[in-house]
């Protein structure tokens, strides 16, 4: 059978959870619930925690009564562990593809290619390696397109016999219609309350009645970015890498080079250029971070050279400085090996809250100490990349 180019979508299951178990086995089998910042409320539910019927948003102080007799866990927020884990996790794929789009704290994609029972293969391998290697579970979908990936590996979340694995085009036709003619739009990536009421009020109710429309004329209607899902539904790729994201958890800078670096010096001015990018990003939103994680690896491809190191460091305090973000993207240089041919390199700063708490005073620092130095490499990383 031919090759064909197609998306893998890696989605960590219940992720704060899976890392909380990571860190402490003897949480596996148990309810466990992952609280918000101020221990308000449930963000994350375990699929124990998921049985007792305790919905995401639940507020702990209605919980907390009932949680001895069901045995709950709840955990506050540990942000630089979550940050390591996906540092662990997005490493660890890349290695199976020279395309890998960090979408979030907890999710990729990657560019594979192969027959189907190649691909299906591939998923499996993914997924058992990341179980062994980082002690977390996830789901995989491939798909020709972005979009179809998504449903697939939803589609293989909640369905025990594709075993975490469903590759779209190997499930029979009458199949994906018949699951696309259950779901409503609403679990279409993209797709929230109210434009589905919008598509509701068109005689658009599931994801097949979405698939079918004709695509110029939900352009007319909503936008081009509906447009690109009717034809992702469809089978045809619109929606194209990002190498970087925003998300309500964490903003990710990553990239794949066309040259290999080889020297810390050249990952030094990555890791600058990043650094910066990121404070600019961050202040766009009106945003500080409190973790950032620097990532770099070698390619999958390349059997001679092999490292993927990471480093997670907790700031300070929240910020969005890019002399602090530089800084603490530095931390990664010490791991980086002399001659290695790095292929991609990274950082994902997390934690994210709104701006506008002023910092403490240092009596012993010079916050301008140090501050041309960043921007002085960054200059330089540009001027010689182009």
């Amino acid at each position: 059978m031919r090759q064909l180019p197609q998306i893998a979508h890696v989605d960590v299951n219940c992720f704060y959870a899976s890392a909380e178990r990571a860190f402490d086995p003897a949480l596996e089998g148990r309810p466990v619930i992952v609280l918000s910042n101020n221990d308000g409320c449930a963000v994350t539910r375990s699929p124990e925690a998921k049985a007792l019927g305790i919905a995401m948003g639940e507020p702990w102080f209605k919980l907390a009564p009932r949680a001895k007799e069901w045995g709950l866990v709840a955990l506050s927020s540990n942000y630089e562990l979550y940050g390591d884990i996906s540092a662990r996790v997005m490493e660890l794929l890349g290695r199976y593809s020279a395309w890998l789009e960090v979408y979030s704290i907890d999710e990729a994609f990657l560019g594979v290619k192969g027959t189907p029972d190649e691909l299906l293969a591939l998923g499996r391998t993914m997924k058992t390696a990341v179980r062994r290697n980082v002690g977390v579970p996830v789901c995989v979908g491939i798909a020709p397109t972005k979009t179809l990936a998504k449903l697939a590996n939803k589609w293989a979340k909640n369905n025990p016999g594709f075993d975490g694995v469903c590759h779209w085009d190997s499930v029979p036709a009458a199949d994906r219609e018949g699951l696309m003619r259950r779901l409503s739009v609403i679990e279409i990536w993209g797709v929230a309350t109210r434009l589905t009421k919008r598509l509701n009020a068109l005689g658009i109710h599931s994801i097949l009645d979405l698939a079918r429309a004709d695509a110029v004329m939900i352009r007319d209607r909503f936008s081009v970015v509906m447009m690109r899902t009717v034809l992702e539904l469809q089978g045809t790729p619109c929606i194209p890498m990002e190498e970087e994201r925003i998300g309500r958890d964490q903003l990710i800078f990553s990239r794949s080079f066309a040259t290999p670096i080889t020297t810390a010096a050249g990952i030094r001015q990555v890791m600058s250029v990043y650094g910066q990018q990121a404070s600019a990003r961050l202040a766009k939103h009106g945003l500080q971070a409190k973790v950032l994680t620097a990532f770099a690896g070698t390619s999958h491809f390349n059997p001679n050279d092999t490292s993927y190191p990471s480093v997670c460091v907790p700031l300070p305090m929240p910020t969005a400085d890019p002399v602090l973000l530089t800084k603490a993207a530095h931390a990664l240089l010490p791991r980086i090996v002399e001659g290695i041919r790095y292929a991609r390199a990274g950082i994902m700063v997390t934690d994210l809250r709104p701006s506008g708490n002023q910092a403490p005073l240092s009596l012993f620092e010079n916050p301008h100490e140090e501050r041309h130095i960043g921007t002085l490499a960054a200059v330089w990383f540009c001027e010689t990349a182009c």
